[in-house]
């Protein structure tokens, strides 16, 4: 018999699961202040789904077993789904923007080498669906901010680019080239990018510069404006202005820890605008604490009659969350305290110890109440009270007479 995880799961022990229900509280209570509702999207989805017309890798999903002739796959993650459920289940409110919040788990198969890594994680996130623009961009990049300061969490930055500008840029390339110089750009593979064959010095240190292209907003984008960039790109730089020197600076005049990247492009390939990474710098290195971007084609996918909607969103990963508080020392050191240990003085109190726990229990305010099993002598059961940090003991007699008595 077996009687260990399966390659890449793991389980969650009580105080873990704890720390990590108070990193995804702080965020469900950041979603609700911000009016996002959350949503539960089927953690099965039919491959079709999950693919999201192309966009996601094959590669990454995990599939399952299925007698029919469609076959099911475990999410890899839940921006496909939730467009899904709300393109099918909620056509009635498409005229209006839609801002659906949630925590959840999520399973890739880990990169070809990578055997035994882990395949289930967890995610909270949010989606703002049918309304575009840069007012509803500033919204999700404000959103990620209040999150992260919530959670106490310094040393992050934001990672900004914006798909339209890069395409823009790759579209400067012969197509035979563009795919793979997005390759290498994705990869961050500076040497084989520069082992390609451009034909020409001039297209390589085209293409070596845009690679390099990420600094400060206002110094990168006055180098990309030095590119001889068609309509759709100069229109990706205008909305950049507006949103970082507008809308972000009207609510941090001191600015915020970003970095424009124009090189960056999301593995999941549904993203037409503004994409970005938080990622946060440790003693134990970088780690990427979530990502998010603009997918103004995804939701048509999945629409019955095929009609296109905007949407923007981003997902934190709970794991990198929780390690790095772990390292800056800002979660929960224990688990929460029961208030209450009831103890019966004797096999006749039981009955009436049961009653009094109950009691307790049904109060106006909620208390965590147990019962004590173990009938050991009063001292272990005042060290047990102590370990556990219980406040209050209440010893009962047969007559459900408690005597009570605090622990300090």
């Amino acid at each position: 018999m077996i009687h260990q995880t399966p390659s890449g799961a793991r389980d969650l022990l009580p105080l873990e699961v704890s720390q990590k229900a108070w990193i995804n509280d702080q965020l469900q209570s950041v979603f609700q202040k911000w009016g996002y509702q959350r949503i539960v999207t089927s953690t099965l989805e039919w491959t079709e789904t999950l693919l999201a017309g192309g966009a996601i890798d094959p590669r990454t999903l995990v599939h399952l077993q299925n007698g029919s002739e469609h076959s099911l796959g475990l999410r890899p993650e839940l921006t496909a789904s939730i467009a899904r459920a709300a393109v099918t289940r909620m056509s009635g409110n498409t005229n209006y923007p839609q801002r659906l919040c949630y925590r959840a788990n999520v399973f890739r198969h880990p990169p070809v080498g990578y055997y035994g890594k882990q395949m289930e994680f967890f995610q909270a996130g949010v989606e703002l669906l049918f309304v575009g623009g840069s007012l509803a961009d500033a919204e999700i990049l404000l959103l990620v901010v209040d999150c992260l300061q919530s959670l106490g969490l310094s040393g992050w930055s934001l990672v900004l680019g914006d798909v339209n500008l890069t395409r823009s840029l790759l579209n400067l390339f012969p197509p035979s080239l563009r795919t793979e110089i997005r390759n290498c750009i994705v990869a961050l593979d500076r040497l084989k990018l520069e082992g390609l064959c451009f034909g020409s010095d001039e297209l390589k240190q085209m293409a070596l510069e845009i690679f390099d292209l990420r600094g400060g907003i206002n110094q990168v984008l006055e180098r990309v404006g030095n590119f001889p960039l068609d309509i759709a790109g100069k229109k990706s730089i205008e909305n950049l202005k507006l949103l970082l020197n507008n809308h972000l600076s009207k609510i941090y005049p001191a600015g915020l820890p970003i970095v424009l990247d124009l090189s960056l492009l999301q593995s999941f390939d549904y993203y037409t605008g503004i994409v970005f990474q938080i990622v946060y710098r440790g003693d134990s290195g970088l780690r990427l604490l979530g990502q998010g971007g603009r997918y103004d084609q995804l939701l048509e996918l999945y629409h019955p009659q095929r009609k296109s909607a905007p949407g923007i969103g981003f997902s934190l990963n709970i794991e990198d969350l929780y390690h790095s508080l772990a390292e800056n020392n800002g979660l929960p050191h224990s688990d929460p305290s029961n208030d209450w240990l009831v103890i019966p003085q004797d096999c006749a109190a039981e009955p009436a110890a049961l009653l009094f726990a109950q009691t307790l229990r049904s109060g106006d305010s909620p208390v965590r109440v147990e019962i004590d099993l173990t009938g050991f002598e009063a001292e272990r059961i005042r060290e047990y009270a102590s370990d556990r940090r219980i406040a209050n003991l209440a010893w009962v007699n047969a007559h459900g007479a408690p005597l009570i008595e605090k622990i300090c």
